[in-house]
C-alpha cells in the first residue's frame, strides 16, 4: 500500500490543528510551518504525479476496510494533476499572503487555509460520493471563514449569501446521494458503476433523476449558468489572495462532473448514460457569454477578475460537455491554465489596488505612483492569458477546444462563442489597461509617493504563476500528451473499477 497517498489529506489536517491550537498568536512560527507544509505537499504531489504517469490506478483503503465498505482513496492521472495544481497554487497564494501581511488581519488564517487544502485534496482523491460530500463540506466551511477574513460590511453581506447558496447546494447533494443509495445500495463510485449497469429497467428513471440532480449540484459549485450568481459578488468581495485560492474551487465542480460521469454514468449506465450531456453544453455556452460580457461591463478590477473566472470555467465546460476523448484532452490542458491565470489576475489586481490607495481597484485614471510599471507588465500578461492570446497557454488551450469541436453538432455555436468571447476579453482588458496605466501617465494630477508597507517582493507570487503559464506553453507537447493519456484513462473506466473493487492497481492505459 502506498502510504504517500494519504499525505495530501493527513498533512493539511495535522497542520491546521497544530496552527489552530498552538500557533494562533505566534505568527512567525505559523508562517514557517505553513510554508514547510506547502513545500512538502508540492514534493508529495510531484511524486504522486510521477507514479501516475504510466496510467496505473492506485488505491488506498483507510483502515484496511475493503471497498466498497470502507473509505478508499484513488489515484490516477487526473487526480494526480489536480493535487499538483492545488500544491502550486497554495504555495503562490501563501507567499502573497505573507508578503502583503493579510494573515495579520485575523488569528485563524493559517488553520483555515490548511483546512481548505484538506478539503480540496480529499475531494480529488476520494473514491465514493459520500466522502466527496464530506470533503466538499470541509472546503466550504473553511472557505466561509476565509471569505470573511479581514472583516467588512460588504464582505459579511456577500459571505452570508455565499453560505446560504452553498447550504442549499449541500442539501440537494444529500438528496441526490440518498436517491442513488436507495436504488443501488452503494456510494462507492466504482461499485456504483457496476450496480447501475446491472439495474433493472424499473429503476432507471430514478437513477437518471439522481444523476441529473447530482450533476446540477456540481454545476452550482462550478458556477455554471444559471447557477453562477453567487460567484461575482463572493469573489469580488473576498480578500484578493483568498479569491485567488478560490479559483480552483469552481474546478472542484468541473472535476466532479468529469469523474462521476465517466465512472458511473458512462456508456453502461442505461437511461442515465451521459446524464448531463443534454444541458451542460448549452449552459456552458451561455456561461462563456455572461462571463465575458460581465468582464466588459465591469467598473472594478476585482469584478473583472471574478467574471474572468466565470468565462474561463465556461470555456472549460464547453470541452467537458462534449464528453468525447479528444475534447476531454483539450479540457484537461485548459484546466490548469484557467486556474493559474485566474489566480494570477487576482494577485495582480491586489497589487494594483495597493499601489492606488485613493482609487483602490476602480478602473479610473488617477495619479501615477512610482513602482507601477512592473504591475502594468504583469497585468498585460494576465490579460493575455485569460483572453487566450499567444504566446501564453490560453491560446493553445482554446485552439485545442476549437479543434476538438470541429466534428460536433454544436461546432458553429462553440466556435462563435469562443472567438466572440476572446474579442470581448481583448476589448475589456485593453480598456482597463489603457485607463489604469496610459491615461494615468498622461493625467495632470501629480504623481504620488509609493504607499508605505508595499514590498518589491510582493510581485514574486503573481510573477511565479505567470511563469508557470509560460512553462505550460513551452511544454505544450508533453502537457497535451499527458492530457490525452488522462482523457483516454477516463474513457476506460473498467481499469478504475477493477483497481478499486480489486483493491490493487489497475492496468495502465
Amino acid at each position: 500500500m502506498n502510504h504517500f497517498m494519504i499525505v495530501p489529506v493527513a498533512l493539511p489536517a495535522f497542520v491546521a490543528a497544530l496552527t489552530l491550537l498552538g500557533m494562533r498568536r505566534r505568527l512567525a512560527l505559523g508562517r514557517a510551518v505553513s510554508f514547510a507544509a506547502c513545500v512538502a505537499l508540492l514534493a508529495v504531489a510531484i511524486g504522486l504525479m510521477w507514479q501516475a504517469r504510466d496510467g496505473s490506478v492506485v488505491t488506498y483503503a483507510l483502515g484496511n476496510w475493503p471497498p466498497p465498505f470502507g473509505i478508499v482513496l484513488v489515484l490516477d492521472r487526473l487526480s494526480a494533476m489536480m493535487l499538483l495544481l492545488v500544491a502550486l497554487l497554495a504555495l503562490a497564494v501563501l507567499g502573497h499572503v505573507v508578503v502583503t501581511g493579510l494573515d495579520r488581519r485575523g488569528w485563524h488564517f493559517h488553520p483555515l487555509f490548511h483546512f481548505q487544502l484538506l478539503g480540496l485534496n480529499g475531494a480529488f482523491l476520494t473514491g465514493d460520493l459520500f466522502n466527496l460530500f464530506v470533503f466538499f463540506e470541509v472546503l466550504l466551511i473553511a472557505s466561509y471563514g476565509l471569505m470573511l477574513h479581514g472583516q467588512g460590511a460588504a464582505r459579511l453581506q456577500a459571505g452570508v449569501q455565499y453560505v446560504v447558496i452553498n447550504l442549499v447546494g449541500s442539501t440537494l447533494f444529500l438528496v441526490a446521494v440518498g436517491m442513488l443509495y436507495g436504488v443501488t445500495g452503494t456510494l462507492n463510485m466504482a461499485d456504483l458503476a457496476v450496480r447501475i449497469a446491472a439495474a433493472p429497467a424499473a429503476d432507471q428513471g430514478l437513477i437518471r433523476a439522481g444523476a441529473q440532480l447530482l450533476i446540477a449540484v456540481f454545476a452550482l459549485k462550478a458556477a455554471l449558468l444559471p447557477l453562477h450568481l453567487w460567484l461575482p459578488r463572493t469573489y469580488a468581495n473576498a480578500a484578493a489572495p483568498v479569491a485567488a485560492l478560490f479559483a480552483i474551487m469552481t474546478k472542484v465542480g468541473v472535476y466532479s462532473i468529469i469523474r462521476v460521469t465517466t465512472v458511473a454514468f458512462g456508456d453502461g449506465a442505461g437511461a442515465a448514460a451521459w446524464a448531463p450531456a443534454g444541458w451542460v453544453l448549452p449552459a456552458a455556452l451561455l456561461t462563456v457569454v455572461v462571463g465575458f460580457v460581465g468582464l466588459l461591463a465591469a467598473t472594478r478590477l476585482r469584478d473583472m477578475a471574478a467574471f474572468a473566472i466565470i468565462g474561463s470555467t465556461g470555456t472549460l465546460l464547453l470541452a467537458v460537455a462534449m464528453f468525447d476523448e479528444g475534447a476531454m484532452a483539450a479540457a484537461l490542458y485548459y484546466l490548469p491554465h484557467s486556474t493559474l491565470a485566474g489566480a494570477a489576475l487576482f494577485l495582480v489586481v491586489d497589487l494594483i489596488s495597493r499601489r492606488r490607495p485613493e482609487l483602490d481597484d476602480r478602473i479610473e485614471a488617477g495619479p501615477r505612483y512610482p513602482g507601477i510599471e512592473p504591475l502594468s507588465l504583469l497585468f498585460l500578461l494576465a490579460a493575455i492569458a485569460l483572453a487566450g492570446l499567444p504566446p501564453l497557454s490560453g491560446f493553445v488551450g482554446k485552439l485545442l477546444v476549437l479543434d476538438a469541436a470541429r466534428g460536433h453538432a454544436a461546432a458553429p455555436w462553440v466556435w462563435t462563442t469562443v472567438l466572440g468571447a476572446t474579442f470581448l476579453a481583448l476589448v475589456a482588458f485593453a480598456r482597463a489597461g489603457s485607463t489604469l496605466f496610459w491615461k494615468s501617465a498622461g493625467t495632470d494630477r501629480p504623481a504620488r509617493a509609493a504607499p508605505a508597507g508595499i514590498r518589491t517582493a510582493a510581485i514574486v507570487p503573481a510573477a511565479a504563476l505567470l511563469a508557470l503559464l509560460a512553462l505550460l506553453t513551452m511544454l505544450a507537447g508533453p502537457a497535451t500528451a499527458f492530457a490525452a493519456d488522462a482523457a483516454a484513462q477516463l474513457f476506460a473506466p473498467e481499469n478504475y473499477v477493477a483497481a478499486v473493487l480489486g483493491g490493487g492497481t489497475g492496468g495502465a492505459r
